[in-house]
């Protein structure tokens, strides 16, 4: 059996080397178009950034590695240019000579991967534009940083556009960021990328929102990036660089199956069913080219990831091999260091929600990375969403400073086994002062969505606290110092402890929209008053939320004890 294999790195090794062990007799060959067969391209930012400093540590595997261990065939620095269905076989090109030479197979496994979209404006294909898609493309980023660099336009808020600007900036460059939407990173929704905005701030990155990036000149070994601002239609002042980086995307490189006349689906992405088979029975396709399910909606789409991509390749061997296995769908489950902030997300966005025609709500938790009175404990805030009235879970987001990762991945599995906010908060998760707390961040977010949903409180989102309704007044529960730190005009203030023996200065004909600091004391607060007859809400995330999403403030790094206390 000859099995022909286009594209390496996550996908295509994968298959390959999960291949072999089950089927010791089976002819395989690697096609792979640049010089490396499987490499870390996650890590190809951190190389740029001198945070890994040994370029041979970006390889996983050589040529001669997957022929000593896999007896398997790898050819680098050779392009496929067609396929012929009729014939099973594959044109391919040697690109040091050029010359041409056509390999069979019994079975084709594609995985050419995504490459970076560069539009279709003035200077933006230019060999002085640099992209972070492959190892030669780190290489010669990093040799254009050596070379003396001072400054950095990067255009593009995305996984490599964060991280290629962190690491330009930690190389001492001064880095720009411009971002065409209004909030950096796609995978999470706009409140949650405040955390990013500020942080980058406050690294010296000069981030830009709303840019639009018209055309890129280059004059004299510099980089003249033009933009207009997209709120007022104004052409803002040229930015300056030595090194302008391209980071607004990838497309799915799905040529060669679209000539060989494979049906494609999302972004022309390739159609696989669940054994990662195409429209054709003798080629299947894995990793970033191929469209797969979103395991929350259940609509298509293209997710580009390297987890998925390693779990498609073993998919498919294990098809070619005779074995039954499916693969389920993604859910983009993801983490990026920015800065010393991490941020992660998995599951559906607000934007996704709605799009899926779904009904749903969200809550804003505020916790401690571990127990507040072990030392060095972090904060994170943890979004959630769940859908009504069933409570299955949707979607999380986090942004914090440690544990991050650890709460993600609890979510993230409680949402691929199809688990309730009810469920989050019956989980027995591991305690102890130095990790968690008692009430572990993801319990907590648990318990505030069972209360929505049981209808112990009320919750409005901060839009609504700062545009209330005619009938509507804002009831701030936090301490007098809380209140003189800053306050929302307008609002009414009873600290929380006080509030029993004042409820004769609230309005009984108004509805009260509550706030504490992260909305522990707001919920405690309505209890009191929704037995008492007052019509409330709480106002979920509280003022430290306010204060980060719509001014930019820093939040605090620290983690704190209970609301108020």
């Amino acid at each position: 059996m000859n099995v022909l294999v286009i594209g390496g790195v996550a996908g295509g090794a994968s298959a390959a080397a999960r291949l072999r062990r089950l089927d010791e007799d089976a002819n395989i060959t690697i096609i792979e178009r640049t010089g490396f067969v499987s490499y870390a391209n996650c890590g190809l930012p951190y190389y740029v950034g001198g945070v890994i400093t040994d370029r041979r540590k970006l390889t996983l595997q050589t040529p001669q590695s997957f022929r000593d261990r896999f007896n398997i065939d790898v050819r680098v620095s050779q392009e496929a240019l067609s396929i012929n269905r009729d014939k099973k076989t594959v044109a391919i090109r040697r690109l040091g000579d050029g010359s041409t030479y056509e390999e069979p197979y019994d079975y084709l496994i594609l995985s050419p991967g995504a490459r970076a979209f560069v539009p279709d404006l003035p200077g933006f294909d230019s060999s002085e534009v640099y992209t972070l898609k492959t190892v030669e493309d780190a290489l010669a980023l990093h040799d254009a940083v050596d070379a003396e660099a001072r400054s950095a336009v990067v255009i593009g808020a995305g996984f490599i556009g964060l991280e290629a600007a962190e690491n330009l900036r930690e190389r001492g460059l001064d880095v720009t960021v411009l971002q065409r939407p209004d909030h950096a990173l796609p995978t999470v929704d706009a409140d949650m990328a405040a955390y990013i905005h500020t942080t980058l701030r406050e690294n010296g990155v000069d981030l830009r929102l709303r840019a639009d990036v018209t055309a890129i000149r280059h004059e004299g070994g510099k980089s003249y990036v033009e933009w207009r601002d997209r709120a007022t239609g104004k052409r803002e002042a040229d930015i300056q660089a030595d090194i302008v980086v391209l980071a607004i995307g990838v497309l799915p490189e799905s040529e060669l199956a679209e000539a060989a006349g494979l049906e494609l689906g999302v972004k022309k992405a390739i159609v696989v069913d669940e054994h990662m088979v195409t429209s054709d029975p003798s080629i299947l396709a894995v990793g970033d080219a191929v469209q797969v399910i979103n395991a929350v909606s259940g609509q298509p789409a293209n997710i580009a990831l390297a987890g998925p991509a390693n779990k498609q390749g073993r998919i498919a061997a294990s098809t070619i091999a005779g074995l039954d296995q499916s693969y389920k769908g993604t859910q983009g489950a993801s983490v990026i260091k920015v800065f010393d902030l991490t941020v992660a997300s998995t599951g559906l966005t607000e934007k996704a929600a709605k799009g899926a025609g779904l009904d749903f709500d969200y809550t804003i938790t505020n916790s401690a990375s571990h127990a507040t009175y072990y030392p060095d404990s972090r904060s994170m805030t943890l979004k959630m969403l769940f859908e009504k009235p069933s409570g299955r879970v949707l979607g999380a987001q986090i942004a914090g400073y440690e544990g991050v990762d650890k709460r993600l991945d609890v979510l993230a599995t409680a949402i691929g086994a199809g688990m309730t906010v009810y469920d989050l908060a019956d989980l027995e998760l591991s305690y102890a002062p130095p990790f968690s707390s008692a009430k572990d961040p993801v319990n907590f977010a648990g318990f505030v969505a069972q209360n929505v949903l049981d209808g112990l409180v009320d919750q409005v989102h901060w839009d609504r606290a700062l545009a209330p309704g005619e009938n509507e007044v804002v009831l701030d529960v936090r301490t007098d110092k809380e209140w003189d730190g800053g306050h929302l005009v307008g609002a009414l203030h009873i600290p929380v402890d006080e509030l029993r023996e004042r409820l004769g200065e609230l309005p009984r004909e108004k509805r009260l929209l509550v706030h504490c600091r992260t909305g522990l004391r707001s919920y405690i607060a309505c209890r009191i008053l929704k037995q008492k007859g007052f019509d409330c809400a709480s106002i979920s995330g509280g003022y430290l939320f306010l204060e980060t999403v719509q001014k930019g403030t820093p939040a605090p790094k620290e983690g704190r004890g209970p609301c108020g206390l």
